[in-house]
């Protein structure tokens, strides 16, 4: 019984990601930007030298323990770094939510509210940004994304290029169902897509940008 009179200090009413240390976990900010009394957003579109090259993003990055505190932390350093702002011209309106991506990445999403007159004031970092543009926020609250489907698969053994296999997940050692020899599929995963005369936006930009859009008009709704 020991055991159980502890359950009180570990378990908690709050949302949590259990495992999340074994993903990859991440930060971005949205970006707003107002000039003329209209509302932006501001999108990046990544340099040929990063990952994630020629997509459009959201400022943000990995977590770095070094010299992060929190992920809020970690979107405005990231923010600061690659748009060439201070830090102090971030204003964080607060965070959108956490969003964990199929592919074994969480993302905390913050926005936040540039201080600034022009994007012609930032000094993108070139190295991770080719470019950045504005889309009118009210474009993406009257725009309905379009939907299509993916699907994952999973295989519990690698194949080399030699032919040689390497097993990843011993089934029948561990006794599991054969089933799980062969690769499964998952269900479909939904890839929203905002097409634009800037950019095409999709995947998890897009997403943020969806759930965003979907939370304003719901407030609207309620006032």
């Amino acid at each position: 019984m020991n055991n159980i009179k502890k359950f009180k200090s570990i378990l908690s009413n709050e949302t949590s990601i259990i495992g999340k240390e074994r993903y990859l976990n991440s930060a971005v900010l949205i970006p707003i930007v107002v000039m003329n009394d209209d509302e932006f957003i501001l999108f990046e579109k990544r340099s040929a030298t990063v990952k994630q090259s020629g997509e459009v993003s959201f400022p943000g990055g990995h977590f770095d323990e070094n010299c992060d505190t929190d992920f809020l932390s970690t979107a405005i350093r990231e923010t600061s770094e690659e748009l060439g702002i201070a830090s102090e011209k971030i204003n964080v309106l607060g965070k959108l939510g956490t969003l964990v991506a199929p592919m074994g990445i969480i993302v905390e999403t913050y926005v936040g509210l540039l201080d600034i007159q022009n994007i012609s004031e930032l000094y993108i970092d070139q190295n991770e940004v080719e470019r950045i543009f504005l889309i009118p926020l009210e474009h993406f609250l009257n725009t309905e994304p379009e939907h299509f489907n993916i699907r994952l698969e999973i295989h519990p053994y690698t194949v080399f290029e030699n032919g040689e296999k390497q097993e990843l997940l011993p089934v029948k050692e561990l006794g599991l169902p054969e089933k799980y020899s062969y690769p499964w599929k998952t269900e479909k995963h939904r890839v929203l897509v905002y097409r634009n005369n800037e950019e095409v936006i999709w995947g998890i930009t897009a997403e943020l940008i969806y759930d965003l859009s979907k939370k304003i008009r719901m407030n609207y709704e309620q006032v």
